[in-house]
This record gives structure tokens, C-alpha cells and sequence, in this order.
């Protein structure tokens, strides 16, 4: 394998947390979320989660030095890993170039249509945080974990006014990214609308080269 940074790129509900999940278990490189690292510290009222969690709520960015200092204790030292939800910002991923660099950004490419439709469907298991898509991967119960038989909630940043918020944010903070990697020869481009097999065997053959 010849890429063992990778950072993966693209709007919200693009599908980069299935793909970042099935590329570890493919590669064994460590998958780092950074929404579900910052949800943790949300639910354990720790003092990141705290600062963190008006912005996450409104469907905002949250500050760049909170996460720079989440990341860099997660990927220092670290033999290889896929980050998914960072950098979101030209700032942040200036800052990780100080850190380390990476071997490519993968830009998952979904348009501002298909976002809402998808994550507008989505529901989360209350207590074990499974995640579901009432389009294409329901409960086998109505609004139940098949998992844990909990109930199945929607996240308050998975409304659709919020999700129109997270995808302008997008837009105006993280898509500038596209223009800093494509400079550095760095970025590469997988159509987010094609099913899951397709979108992770496209981005298997970047990696291994």
C-alpha cells in the first residue's frame, strides 16, 4: 500500500465516515472521526465537548485550535491513519501539514440535493449509536436498533434547515480545501452518488497506487 495518511474530503452525508470505516478494515490504518470523537466528548460533558457543542448544534464549524488540538494527540506517533471530518478549513489543514503530511486528500464529490434527501433519512440507535438510512438501510423493526432494539432518534444537525446551514458552511469554509490540495498535486476526486462498492473500490485503487 502506498498511501498511509489519507485525508478524506466532501460535504456532509457524502458517505466519508462508511467509506474511512470500510478503508480501515481493508488497510488496518486507524479511522479517525472527528464528529464522532467531538459527540463523545458532547455525551461525556467534557470540557472539549462543552465548548463544542453550540457550534455543533447550529450545524457550525467548530474553532479550529479545538480541533487542531484534538487531532494532534490522536496522529502523533501514528503509523498510518484516515481522517474523516478533518481538515475542514485552510487553516486547519495548514496546521496538519506542521504535524505531518499527508499522502492524498480523496474528495467525495455529492451535490447539494442529494445531501438533504440522504441525511434528512438518517436515524441513529439512542444507546448504541448504530446508524440507519430509511432509504436505503432501515430497521428491520419500524424506528428500532436491529442491534439493541432501542429507539431510533434524528440528530438535531440532521434537519433539513440545519443540513442547508452545514452544507453553505461547507461550501464557503471547506471547499477552498479543494483548490489548496489540487495545488499541492494532492487531491483526488470519487463521485459520492455511485453505490458504496463502487465509491470504495475506486479510492482502494488510488491508495495502493
Amino acid at each position: 500500500m502506498s498511501w498511509k495518511r489519507i485525508a478524506l474530503l466532501g460535504p456532509p452525508g457524502a458517505g466519508k465516515g462508511t467509506q474511512a470505516k470500510l478503508l480501515a478494515e481493508k488497510t488496518g490504518l486507524v479511522h479517525l472521526s472527528t464528529g464522532d470523537i467531538l459527540r463523545e466528548e458532547v455525551a461525556r460533558s467534557t470540557a472539549l465537548g462543552k465548548a463544542a457543542k453550540g457550534w455543533m448544534d447550529k450545524g457550525d464549524l467548530v474553532p479550529d485550535d479545538l480541533i487542531v488540538d484534538m487531532i494532534r494527540g490522536r496522529i502523533t506517533g501514528a503509523d498510518g491513519f484516515i481522517l474523516d471530518g478533518f481538515p475542514r478549513t485552510v487553516v486547519q489543514a495548514e496546521a496538519l501539514a506542521k504535524i505531518t503530511p499527508l499522502d492524498g486528500a480523496i474528495n467525495v464529490v455529492l451535490s447539494q440535493e442529494e445531501v438533504i434527501h440522504r441525511l434528512s433519512s438518517r436515524r441513529v440507535c439512542q444507546d448504541c449509536g448504530k446508524i440507519y438510512n430509511l432509504l436505503f438501510d432501515p430497521p428491520k423493526v419500524d424506528m428500532r436498533c436491529d442491534a439493541c432494539g432501542s429507539p431510533l432518534f434524528l440528530r438535531s444537525d440532521d434537519n433539513p434547515d440545519v443540513i442547508k446551514n452545514r452544507y453553505n458552511v461547507y461550501t464557503q469554509e471547506t471547499a477552498p480545501l479543494i483548490e489548496y490540495y489540487s495545488k499541492q498535486g494532492l487531491l483526488y476526486e470519487v463521485d459520492g452518488k455511485k453505490p458504496s462498492r463502487d465509491v470504495l473500490d475506486r479510492i482502494l485503487n488510488l491508495i495502493t497506487g
